[in-house]
This record gives C-alpha cells, sequence and structure tokens, in this order.
C-alpha cells in the first residue's frame, strides 16, 4: 500500500512538473511576442505626452500608460514560470524580505477586513532570489487572505527544524477540498471567478527554482503552506 501510495505521489509531481514546464515555453513565447509592441506604445505614448501633439487629455494618458504596466506586469508574471529562468541567488535572511513588504501585505488585509501577524524567529541566512520570494509570499498571503471571512487571522512564522529553514504561512479558511488540494500547482487550475490559476503554479515554480519543498496542510479550520530551504550556500 505504501508503494503503491508512493508511486502515485511521484506520478502526479511528474504530472505536475511537465504541465508547468509546458506552459513555461508557452509562456515565454507569448511574452516575447507581445511585450515588444507593447513596450514601443508604451514609449510613443509618453512622447506625446510630453510633446502635447493631441487633445487628449493628461488624465487619460496616464491610463493607458498605467494600462500598459499592468498588461506588462501580467506577462512578466506568465514569464516567471518559463523553465530556463535562473533565479540571482543572493545570502540573504527571510526575514528581512518578509519585514520589507510586511505593510503591503497589511494594506491587502485591512482592505479584506482581516489580520496578520507575524512570529519570526532567528533563523540563519539562506540563498535566495529577492524579488522571486517577495512575489512568492505575495501570492501565498494573498491566498490565504481570500480564503477567510472578515475578522479572520492569517500567520506567518518563520523557524528551523533540523537545520532547515521553514516558512509556514497559515490561515484561518475552511480548508482546500481533496479533489483540489491533489492538484495544486496545475496550471490553470482555479476556484476564483476571475482568478487565473496561475498564482500557485508560480509558486511551485519558485520554490522548485529555489531547490526547496512545499508541504500543505489543510482542514475545515484552516490551511497551513510550509516551505522549506535548505542551508545557505558556501
Amino acid at each position: 500500500m505504501r508503494d503503491v501510495t508512493a508511486r502515485k505521489q511521484m506520478e502526479q509531481i511528474m504530472a505536475r512538473t511537465e504541465q508547468m514546464n509546458m506552459v513555461g515555453q508557452m509562456a515565454a513565447s507569448v511574452a516575447h511576442e507581445i511585450r515588444n509592441p507593447l513596450t514601443s506604445v508604451r514609449g510613443y505614448l509618453q512622447l506625446m505626452k510630453i510633446k502635447g501633439e493631441s487633445s487628449i487629455s493628461q488624465e487619460r494618458y496616464d491610463l493607458m500608460i498605467s494600462e500598459l504596466d499592468r498588461t506588462n506586469a501580467i506577462i512578466s508574471e506568465y514569464l516567471s514560470l518559463a523553465k530556463d529562468k535562473i533565479p540571482e541567488l543572493k545570502r540573504c535572511c527571510l526575514n528581512d524580505i518578509i519585514c520589507a513588504i510586511y505593510p503591503l501585505l497589511q494594506a491587502a488585509a485591512g482592505a479584506s477586513n482581516t489580520s496578520i501577524q507575524l512570529f519570526l524567529e532567528d533563523i540563519p541566512e539562506v540563498c535566495l532570489d529577492n524579488n522571486e520570494i517577495r512575489q512568492l509570499i505575495v501570492n501565498l498571503v494573498n491566498n490565504g487572505l481570500q480564503a477567510m471571512s472578515q475578522g479572520g487571522e492569517l500567520i506567518i512564522h518563520t523557524y528551523t527544524g533540523q537545520g532547515i529553514v521553514v516558512l509556514a504561512i497559515r490561515d484561518q479558511g475552511s480548508g482546500i477540498p481533496p479533489h483540489i488540494l491533489e492538484k495544486l500547482g496545475t496550471p490553470f487550475l482555479t476556484t476564483k471567478k476571475a482568478g487565473t490559476g496561475l498564482g500557485l503554479t508560480m509558486c511551485y515554480r519558485i520554490v522548485q527554482r529555489h531547490n526547496a519543498s512545499i508541504r500543505v496542510e489543510t482542514s475545515n479550520s484552516g490551511t497551513s503552506f510550509l516551505i522549506e530551504f535548505a542551508p545557505a550556500c558556501p
């Protein structure tokens, strides 16, 4: 029974990895084709705004530029799925990254009438890509906040266990159904009406690029995502 379970888990991991690779290849291709014309359009809009060559109001220029920037940000999210993306790993403390983005996370929690608590223990440095880890934390926190009702509390906890640095993000939602749990990380899997189904896929990809591991513990009283990082590189 244990052998069958282990084999099934390995097959699921391999299938998910293959799907992420396919999406990554597609994302790199689509991003390349779309980003270039977007960059050109943005440049022309900025030039027209400076020279005042049109009767279009400054507010509309700003709106068009902001929409282009938003589109470019979405493309960047897709591009982060690319298989050949190389993280810029540097020795740093995970706690410092969390503290740097904490005001942003608090603002998101306030908007949904929830709260976030930090429990950051003394932990050794590990090798991380600052931007990718920020994206990982923001994605997991946003998912957790959206899973909770008003008044819920999300906890971000860092600690060490057997020489491994652990990032734990725990929400007080209703838990993840079994049929969704076994497919977590699968591209385009979402239960949100306006979701792309790529947020957790990106998280799994980032964890993979850091040679880390991710575990999920869930029940009807909440869900915990635990990311385990190896000791720092020399």
